[in-house]
């Protein structure tokens, strides 16, 4: 076998090796691309729309729930102490203050309250909290979960009395001016003039 055909045939195999090098590499390049593609598919990357945020509720404040009137209140009294009858004394005087007194009993989550008490309301109660807690101002806030709109006033170690909310102010007196005019001349007749209606008080403020 002359040299020339040898060297023919190696050049030969080293251009199939060559292909061969070059196919497996563009075989492995397409398989780890299509790996990769499923990867960041399945983690959501690409292929999917971004979800939504979810939007953060908003709870009303009770600083800016302006107060009702004791009679559309449903109060629950509960004592938190080991003072014998402290909450039936305060629901008497909560329904001579027009509440609606509902239950009399001692804490059912019997928590240990050091201070004067707790206000406990659900989101259909803030008002009907607002107006509770201006009966103990010094209370803590406790919302929770409710469905319905009672309140729990829940008497502390510290409780000494019931506070008397401010009343609202009473609105001033219509102010009347009449203005001086100089006597008619020729038999006309002066006419008063008309005094300026009174103003609206101003809403008072919880």
């Amino acid at each position: 076998m002359s040299g020339a055909h040898v060297s023919g045939m190696s050049v030969a195999r080293r251009r199939r090796r060559r292909r061969a090098a070059i196919t497996l590499t563009i075989v492995g390049l397409l398989l780890l691309g299509v790996f990769a593609y499923a990867a960041a598919y399945w983690q959501g990357w690409i292929g999917k729309e971004a979800a939504a945020p979810t939007p953060t509720p908003t709870c009303t404040s009770a600083q800016t729930v302006a107060p009702i009137a004791p009679t559309k209140v449903s109060v629950n009294v509960y004592n938190a102490t080991d003072r014998n009858g402290l909450a039936a004394g305060v629901a008497a005087q909560l329904r001579k203050q027009g509440f609606k007194v509902a239950k009399v009993a001692n804490d059912p989550l019997g928590r240990s309250i050091e201070g004067t008490g707790e206000v406990r309301y659900g989101p259909k109660g803030v008002a009907a909290g607002v107006t509770v807690r201006q009966r103990l101002s010094s209370a803590q806030v406790r919302p929770d979960n409710r469905v319905d709109a009672t309140v729990d006033l829940v008497l502390g170690q510290a409780y000494q009395k019931l506070t008397v909310p401010p009343k609202p102010p009473r609105p001033a007196p219509a102010r009347t001016t009449t203005r001086a005019t100089a006597k008619p001349t020729g038999g006309a007749t002066a006419k008063p003039t008309s005094t300026s209606p009174p103003t609206s008080p101003s809403t008072p403020t919880c």
